[in-house]
């Protein structure tokens, strides 16, 4: 982790409750990034084992939500941080929410997946939903890399990713209608890899956010729902 961007105060302890949470938002981060790929496996090769066990390990991530909730919480109760450090704290409490829901999403794909493992795949566009999911995987991780280093450029980048995401997960979706349309029958099956398929065009759109709060916290600029080069404008800035 990069603690350049962290303020030195007379209180070593504070310094240290601030890097910690970031650490801790990172373990979070991983844990979900591996979610993510099970759920993926579970989805496109029916592996029922790592269907199941992203279902059971969903409760993990609720739980490092709401620890890392209550010590944010216990920050701002204690130090009451301003400028920079209350926009960390604010950061954090933000990509937490948001890795907790893009977890919630993992969870969902693993259910689907588990419901489809007596389908025939081959009558679903696996592999587009493949290429989406490892590329929503990609922008998890990149954001969550960008969040490591405050990078605001990097995030500027990955949330720009967020529009081929979009235009991948509307492709699949009129594949799916179409198929839908051309066999009622298969409704029901369909059915199930759209809310996978909506799943993951969610799960960038998250990811997007988790790289607008970098350029909150570091330039201290709300780009949320703005246009990309308005968050490209504000990321450029200086520094608060």
């Amino acid at each position: 982790m990069d603690k350049s961007f962290f303020t030195q105060h007379i209180s070593k302890q504070f310094n240290e409750e601030l890097e910690d949470i970031v650490n801790r938002v990172m373990t979070m981060g991983g844990l979900v990034e591996q979610q993510l790929a099970d759920a993926m496996a579970a989805l496109v090769e029916g592996d029922q084992e790592k269907g199941e066990q992203v279902v059971t390990r969903d409760y993990q991530i609720n739980a490092m939500e709401v620890d890392l909730d209550e010590e944010c919480t216990h920050i701002l109760a204690r130090r009451q941080p301003t400028a920079s450090d209350l926009r960390l704290v604010m950061a954090v409490i933000k990509t937490i929410t948001d890795l907790e829901r893009i977890g919630d999403e993992a969870e969902r794909i693993g259910r689907m997946a588990l419901h489809l493992l007596d389908q025939d795949r081959r009558a679903s566009p696996m592999d587009e939903i493949a290429a989406l999911g490892e590329y929503v995987r990609q922008m998890l991780h990149g954001a969550l890399d960008a969040f490591t280093r405050m990078d605001p450029a990097a995030s500027v980048r990955v949330a720009q990713m967020d529009i081929n995401a979009d235009s991948q997960y509307e492709l699949i979706l009129r594949q799916l209608l179409k198929r839908m349309k051309e066999d009622p029958e298969a409704i029901p099956r369909v059915m199930d890899i759209v809310w996978a398929a909506r799943s993951l065009e969610r799960i960038g759109d998250r990811s997007r956010n988790i790289c607008e709060y970098v350029v909150y916290f570091v330039k201290g600029k709300d780009v949320r729902h703005t246009s990309f080069e308005k968050m490209a404008e504000e990321a450029t800035g200086d520094r608060r």
